[in-house]
């Protein structure tokens, strides 16, 4: 079959690389190219394998309240933190 492609300038200049690299046709480049590329989109997906995070517990926040910047750094740093 005959037809008119246009491709993208990024599309392009990797098909022509591709095709100097394997010494191909650029009609054999894109054939494969869209071959492969029809076969991935038509293939079904691989269901999602559920990750779990191991639940750790890292005890009791050492200042009560995190809003009060100065109990923070006192704690963290020392008095003199200044």
């Amino acid at each position: 079959m005959r037809t008119t492609l246009t491709l993208e300038d990024d599309v392009a200049a990797l098909l022509l690389r591709l095709r100097d690299r394997r010494k191909a046709s650029l009609k054999t480049v894109v054939n494969e190219a869209l071959r492969k590329g029809l076969q991935q989109i038509q293939a079904p997906s691989l269901p999602q394998r559920r990750r779990r995070t191991t639940v750790v517990s890292l005890g009791n926040c050492l200042p009560g309240n995190l809003d009060d910047v100065t109990e923070v750094l006192a704690i963290a740093e020392g008095e003199n933190f200044r």
